[in-house]
């Protein structure tokens, strides 16, 4: 069901279209950080083996370590919150959303690790995208799951006194304007 059905649709639009601005805003950010050709003496070679540079990470020591993967499970981790605030859903399934989120995320990482084979200094890297994604779902599970059940609490009235199930029914079949009336005598034409 989308949000705008609830008892306030000028802030279900409000709070749509921060998000959509949010998400552009936070994806020209990334495409500045990982798209600008870099000024470096060397590049290493392009990495298609999960996990090896992460070991390499670990090899530098606790802290290097904890800055390079801590960056790359941040880059893209608001997305994890982001892309379910543009779609503007309370009443889906939290594993439907979750789907969702991660593969759009994951698709983001990749076109920017795919992206980035033609600019100067930069290297494609396997793990950045398992990172990205990651941090993508850490988002997604530790904020939406909280912020959609707030939301549903004080959202459309009534409904939290209806069965789970029944809640979605009933929202996701009735039209903005009401359900539509029916006639129990006259049958359905073959």
């Amino acid at each position: 069901m989308d949000v705008r059905q609830g008892s306030d649709g000028q802030t279900v639009i409000h709070f749509r279209a921060a998000g959509v601005t949010l998400l552009l805003a936070h994806l020209l950010l990334v495409g500045w950080l990982t798209l600008r050709p870099l000024d470096v003496p060397w590049i290493t070679a392009a990495n298609f083996e999960p996990l090896a540079s992460i070991r390499a990470d670990l090899a530098l020591g606790p802290v290097e370590a904890a800055r390079r993967i801590g960056g790359a499970l941040l880059l893209l981790a608001p997305l994890g919150v982001l892309l379910p605030m543009a779609g503007g859903r309370i009443f889906v399934s939290p594993w439907v959303s979750l789907l969702r989120t991660v593969a759009a995320g994951a698709l983001i990482s990749l076109a920017i690790e795919l992206g980035q084979t033609g600019v100067p200094g930069q290297v494609v890297d396997i793990d950045s995208v398992l990172l990205n994604t990651a941090g993508v779902v850490l988002a997604h599970l530790l904020v939406v799951p909280v912020c959609r059940a707030r939301l549903r609490r004080r959202g459309v009235p009534g409904v939290r006194d209806l069965p789970r199930y029944r809640q979605e029914t009933l929202l996701r079949d009735e039209a903005p304007g009401g359900s539509t009336p029916t006639i129990t005598r006259v049958g359905i034409a073959p």
